[in-house]
């Protein structure tokens, strides 16, 4: 059976700038996050970037599968500098709604190999209430061998009040 550990659970009181959680243990298997969020950007919405251990060199890899109501699309990035495909809504996004993101990253603290991230995000696509939604669903990886133990989230702006983070640790199962 798996057992879930709480690492880090933040709620913002106010716009912040990014969310980093620092000194993450190695005793767990795999990494977990789930965030609710939105930004005060302006537009739809805004992209964020995740950046593991501080990490700002051209070590991330990542390919994303992107849908709408009418539309369905694909990309990748080699060698840039975050996993840059998480989106929040923004300012002109229907208001009240929070995007959803949530990540794995398995094997997290293993040091023989590189870490992969498998991740999947949603969000109001527009200002009007015909609820139209993003979804993308993506996988890539940081070319780098040390165990993950910061990982910090940030978008083009602030998140705003609100805005929920959790990291879990899971072990076994």
């Amino acid at each position: 059976m798996a057992v879930w550990n709480v690492i880090d659970h933040t709620e913002l009181s106010g716009a912040t700038a990014s969310w980093d959680v620092t000194s993450i243990s190695s005793s767990y298997d795999h990494l977990y996050g789930v965030v609710s969020a939105r930004s005060d950007d302006t537009g739809d919405h805004d992209q964020c970037s995740l950046i593991l251990n501080n990490d700002s060199g051209s070590t991330y890899t990542y390919m994303i599968i992107g849908a709408t109501t009418d539309s369905v699309g694909s990309g990748y990035s080699l060698g840039t500098t975050s996993f840059a495909w998480p989106y929040v809504p923004a300012t002109d996004a229907v208001a009240d709604y929070f995007g959803t993101f949530t990540f794995w990253i398995p094997d997290y603290s293993n040091t023989t190999h590189y870490k992969n991230l498998i991740g999947l995000s949603t969000v109001p696509n527009n200002s009007t209430a015909n609820y139209e939604w993003l979804l993308y669903s993506g996988t890539g990886a940081w070319a780098d061998t040390s165990a993950v133990d910061q990982i910090t989230l940030s978008c083009g702006n602030n998140f705003v009040q609100y805005s929920t983070f959790t990291l879990y640790g899971i072990n076994g199962g």
